[in-house]
């Protein structure tokens, strides 16, 4: 028979004195805890009553636990203890703990801290249960993630994702998230994060991005279970990130509700045609071109619905991505509905989709390019436009869409990319990321007296001469300065060129050149282009109905370059629809009632091929291409190609041509080849830091025009007005002054000044010039060229000039003999004379410079002082060599 139960507190304290074992004392204080209502709360939850029914069980024996071990009994005697000295020890112990890392509790504490079942979340009873079943040997699987957790990769079985959606786990990896933000410093020393979020916060921000690499030198297991696990792993980022944030500035809520951690450079970039079942809520990284975009739009993030019938708010529901929650029943009036969404207390974020297409030089031959939706929130809407080259990190996932269901006959999910971090590859991107040695070395080439013609060699340097071309091509990818005094009257900075000639002279290889040198460039062909391809046009958006633009090239080249191959194979009225993007660099559409511009501020650089296939030397150059006057008169500059027949620049070509092939062969790697047509290596610009030094002058340099020589510019555009009329040729416009001022800008930044200096007009000037007399008659161009020697041989080498004249005797010379003759001879005799008078007419007195220098040797010319003639020796030939 049981015992009667001690009726008052005394009583039942005294039975418990007679209790020897430490579970009976820690089941003591609990007991006092609970009496003396220090957590009624939590008494109610436990649902413990002292007084029950079976408390006599709480004093039934337990042999296992009703004992001491004696080995860890102590019953020896200790001197009394004074309590200064008391105090010095325990103020001894505690410096002893913390130096050595460990906490000390109150004595009140030791058994017991409040703070084990917050982190903890398992309930007094349920942990005393839990010690009587460990002592009994009939110990359970104790629940996981209740202790802290040493070893976070190993997950007991457990896959990525519910190991980190427990709460030991989670707990664990906010901790190491916190500490790693806090406390990594670079090589410097500097908090990296710690000022990164601090510099967030100055600009109202409500996102900052951790580099991957970064998080997975100092914490390998965070980095390793972010791919695998990358919404839960976010979501627990975001959370510590406020907590952070809210830690250095309390008040911030009010600013932002939400802070975001975004990844950057993941190592591994996939393709958006390589995405399959394997990369399902996965974190990917992929490149890609946005060719459409939504309007942004509120999406539900935390809802909170109304009872129709009692009024009672129910929620907050939190929203996910794929399904709509919604509540059963109202807990205040039982009823089923209906619920009306509480607009003030609903939390919404804003929602924008965009589509990513596969960038064009990363699509496989023959194949289409793929594209993907992408769904951007928070403060990553209108982070990029049609256009723009984008480098994505995002969640890979699926998107449940009925109507594919219908169509397919088969469970079939939709799959969207839910966007982490995107960075757009523009101008100011690529400056961002130049280091400052890259920026030492670009303001070093500035100072090189010579950087103009360094840069001109340095385009397409596979092309075998063609510098006017290559110099239009580099005025282009400079360009000039746009103007808009007062917001009024818009003038363009960008400068178009037209490359027309004879097929087989590298035109096409020109515009292709300049793709891969651009930052930002759209390529495509007269034939396969309309005039909405080009400009842009009306589509009816398949899911809301509404009429949408969609951009064409022009749109998408914004702020680039439009490469127009086979101009002159488009229709008159796809041509004409390019007219106002030339000048205004604007497009206006007034379709299915949509009446707007868009903006079209672009270069535009074009290949044509004359009427009948070649081009008539004898005709003017409007005679010789079926393109309209407004067109000619849009473009800056015009450059000719003529396919024409001389030994001496055949030869050089196509040796050129073989020691290229030679030398890019690839059994040839690292062979090094002895070739005195090949330009020197040194004097050529690397690509890549071509393409820096592009950007950063567009993006750091603007030239003024102050000192500018107006006179100078008055009277060549006089001289070339009445030039013009009398030749009935090229019509000059006033956009020719443009055209001059937009060139001296663009030289002026091809050596990164501040002011536009009379040697950029001169080769402006020059520039133009050479476009103006190339485009005339055979028979007026060498008239033109007199009247015009002193701007055309501006900043010419006097060599080059020397052996142009050199060069147009000797062709008369062979013309004249093989006439005369009718046979080949190895060698042509040039007298001196003749050389000498056509260089006096440029000044030019003193002949042995020219004869002394590579351009004349490198050509096959030697010079006989005895008989005061210059010798050429023509390349073999079948004739000559049987003769």
């Amino acid at each position: 028979m049981s015992s009667p139960a001690p009726d008052t507190p005394s009583d039942r304290d005294g039975a418990r004195s007679r209790m020897t074992s430490p579970a009976r004392e820690y089941e003591m204080f609990e007991d006092e805890g609970a009496i003396l209502g220090d957590n009624p709360e939590e008494e109610e939850d436990d649902g413990e009553e002292l007084f029950n029914d079976n408390m006599e069980a709480d004093y039934r024996p337990m042999p296992a636990l009703d004992r001491y071990d004696a080995e860890d009994l102590d019953d020896d005697d200790y001197d009394p203890m004074s309590i200064q000295d008391r105090a010095a020890a325990e103020q001894e112990l505690r410096r002893r703990d913390r130096d050595e890392g460990r906490t000390r509790r109150d004595d009140r504490d030791l058994l017991y801290d409040e703070s084990d079942e917050e982190s903890t979340g398992a309930p007094r009873a349920k942990r005393r249960r839990a010690a009587e079943k460990a002592a009994l040997g009939t110990d359970e699987q104790v629940e996981e993630g209740i202790e802290s957790i040493e070893n976070l990769e190993d997950t007991k079985g457990y896959t990525t994702k519910e190991w980190v959606s427990m709460l030991g786990p989670r707990t664990e990896i906010a901790n190491r998230f916190k500490n790693f933000l806090r406390t990594y410093t670079n090589s410097k020393g500097q908090f990296v994060y710690k000022e990164r979020i601090r510099r967030m916060c100055e600009h109202n921000q409500a996102s900052f991005h951790v580099e991957f690499d970064v998080l997975a030198r100092r914490e390998q297991v965070l980095a390793y279970f972010l791919p695998e696990a990358p919404f839960q792993m976010l979501q627990i980022f975001d959370e510590v990130a406020k907590d952070i944030v809210l830690q250095i500035f309390p008040s911030y809520e009010r600013v932002t509700s939400e802070i975001h951690v975004r990844i950057s450079d993941l190592p591994l970039i996939e393709e958006l045609r390589t995405f399959r079942k394997l990369h399902l809520n996965q974190l990917v990284r992929t490149v890609g071109v946005i060719t459409a975009t939504t309007g942004v739009l509120p999406q539900l993030s935390v809802v909170k619905y109304d009872c129709n019938r009692c009024g009672y708010i129910l929620g907050p529901f939190v929203q996910s991505q794929n399904s709509e929650v919604k509540p059963g029943s109202c807990p205040e009036c039982q009823s089923a509905g209906p619920f009306m969404v509480n607009m003030e207390q609903t939390v919404y974020r804003n929602y924008q989709k965009v589509t990513l297409q596969e960038s064009p030089g990363r699509i496989p031959a023959g194949r289409i390019p793929r594209s993907k939706e992408v769904v951007l929130l928070a403060d990553l809407c209108d982070r990029a436009k049609p256009g723009d080259e984008v480098d994505l990190t995002g969640i890979y996932t699926n998107n449940y869409d009925g109507s594919l269901n219908t169509e397919q006959g088969f469970p079939v999910f939709a799959t969207v990319i839910i966007a982490n971090y995107i960075v757009v590859k523009d101008c100011k991107h690529i400056v961002d990321s130049l280091t400052d040695e890259d920026v030492a070395t670009i303001i070093k080439l500035s100072k090189d007296p010579r950087i103009g013609e360094r840069i001109v060699q340095s385009i397409a340097p596979s092309i075998f001469g063609h510098d006017y071309i290559k110099r239009g091509l580099a005025l282009a990818l400079f360009g000039g300065e746009p103007k808009n005094p007062g917001e009024k009257h818009k003038l363009r900075g960008d400068i178009n060129v037209l490359i027309c000639g004879d097929p087989g002279t590298a035109k096409s290889q020109f515009l292709k050149y300049t793709e891969k040198i651009a930052p930002r460039a759209i390529f495509t062909t007269g034939q396969g282009a309309s005039a909405v391809g080009l400009t842009a046009y009306v589509r009816k958006n398949p899911t809301t109905r509404d009429w949408t633009l969609e951009a064409g090239a022009l749109v998408l080249a914004d702020r680039g370059v439009c490469l127009i191959d086979e101009f002159d194979k488009m229709n008159d009225q796809d041509r004409t629809s390019i007219h106002e993007a030339m000048e205004q660099q604007s497009i206006s559409i007034s379709k299915a009632g949509i009446v707007t511009s868009l903006h079209a501020r672009c270069s535009i650089i074009a290949a044509a091929n004359p009427i009948g296939g070649r081009y008539d030397a004898s005709l003017t150059f409007t005679e010789n291409v079926n393109l309209s006057e407004p067109i000619l008169s849009r473009f800056d500059v015009l450059c000719v190609v003529r396919d024409e027949a001389d030994p001496m620049q055949d030869a050089h070509l196509a040796k050129f041509v073989v020691s290229s092939h030679i030398r890019h062969h690839p059994t040839q790697s690292g062979v090094t080849l002895e070739d005195n047509n090949a330009p020197d290596p040194d004097f050529i610009l690397p690509q890549d830091m071509l393409k820096k030094y592009i950007v950063y002058s567009r993006e750091n340099v603007h030239p003024k025009l102050q000192n500018m020589d107006q006179d100078k510019v008055a009277k060549m555009y006089s001289q070339l007005r009445q030039e013009s009329l009398a030749t009935g040729s090229l019509p000059i416009t006033v956009r020719h002054i443009e055209s001059v001022i937009r060139m001296s800008e663009a030289h002026a930044r091809m050596h990164l000044r501040a002011q536009v200096s009379e040697e950029d007009v001169n080769m402006a000037i020059r520039t133009m010039l050479e476009s103006f007399v190339e485009t005339q008659k055979y028979s007026v161009m060498r008239a033109m060229r007199q009247t015009f020697q002193k701007y055309l041989s501006y900043k010419k080498d006097h060599s080059e000039l020397l052996y142009y004249i050199l060069r147009q005797l000797t062709m008369d010379q062979l013309a004249y003999m093989r006439g005369l003759h009718n046979h080949s001879q190895p060698t042509i005799e040039i007298s001196e004379r003749d050389l000498l008078e056509r260089a006096r007419q440029i000044n030019i007195s003193d002949l042995k410079p020219f004869y002394d220098s590579r351009i004349f040797k490198m050509n096959s010319f030697s010079y006989d002082a005895k008989r005061k003639v210059i010798v050429h020796v023509l390349p073999d030939t079948p004739t000559s060599a049987t003769a």
